[in-house]
């Protein structure tokens, strides 16, 4: 993939919407192709670039690096590992869904103002509503407690899980989450979790919002004796789309949740946020699913 991609408008002579993905190792990211794709449905003249600091000789401080795309003209960011919470402390404001989960990947930028959202959170929520309307919301156990796995634990709990396990390889990393989310949703709702084996034992379903799993760190965020038949299973990474988690969880029998439909819908708010238009979800869809 190339580091910029544009979509170009027929008729339109406004000046194309530039529009960014700001993160590390990102080469091989789907979300430019999809964006393009709903532009050109729109027929809004849209460049998309990568700024990939693995690529790109980027400033060390986020204040820089987000100063430096301002002046060269970006519109909007979506924003992805590692800068999710770096960049959050400078914005001008803040959706609700970015504060509560403390990370953003959307920011828009507009009249010298800097808006952040978080859009994962909606988007892992109506993945969830659109692929297991009928998972039970009694017991989960969230595996990984990062800027993904914040979006992910508020989504679960927004959308009607009881009680939430968090378990992420750095404790510390969990307690911080499982405390912002006793602040906001109260005592009894979520739990940190050390010892995963009963953790697993006891849940309805299990997300991976871990990067586990991913092309470059292959492998299961959790043993494979610990999955039952009766699990509901979800995954956040699509990289590949068929993790070691999902193939595994599918042969045992489990209903299981890919993380394609995180990524395209957080894709779909994101595209709305920028061009204050409605994405065509089936065209983004589409562009998605071309690279299989």
């Amino acid at each position: 993939m190339t580091g910029t991609m544009v979509a170009q408008a027929g008729d339109s002579p406004a000046r194309a919407l530039k529009i960014g993905l700001l993160g590390s190792g990102i080469g091989g990211s789907r979300t430019p192709r999809m964006h393009l794709a709903a532009a050109g449905a729109a027929g809004l003249s849209y460049e998309y670039h990568l700024v990939d600091s693995q690529v790109r000789d980027l400033p060390e401080d986020p204040a820089d690096i987000l100063a430096m795309l301002e002046a060269e003209g970006f519109d909007g960011l979506n924003v992805t590992y590692p800068f999710k919470r770096a960049v959050l402390p400078l914005m001008d404001e803040l959706s609700p869904a970015a504060r509560n989960v403390g990370a953003v990947n959307t920011v828009v930028l507009r009249d010298g103002r800097r808006s952040g959202h978080n859009t994962d959170h909606w988007g892992f929520g109506e993945s969830l509503r659109q692929g297991l309307p009928q998972a039970p919301r009694d017991k989960v156990l969230l595996l990984g407690a990062g800027g993904a796995g914040g979006a992910v634990a508020h989504a679960l709990l927004d959308g009607g899980v009881e009680q939430l396990a968090v378990r992420d390889v750095n404790d510390q990393v969990a307690a911080d989450l499982v405390a912002l989310l006793t602040e906001h949703y109260g005592q009894g709702r979520t739990r940190l979790v050390t010892d995963i084996a009963p953790a697993a034992a006891e849940a309805s379903g299990i997300v991976n919002a871990s990067p586990v799993g991913m092309e470059k760190l292959p492998g299961l965020p959790l043993p494979e004796e610990m999955i039952r038949p009766d699990h509901w299973v979800a995954d956040i990474v699509y990289f590949p789309l068929e993790t070691e988690l999902l193939a595994t969880a599918r042969a045992k029998g489990c209903a299981v949740l890919p993380g394609s439909g995180m990524a395209l819908y957080q894709a779909v708010r994101a595209f709305g946020l920028f061009t204050g238009r409605e994405a065509d979800i089936e065209r983004m869809r589409e562009a998605f699913d071309s690279f299989n």
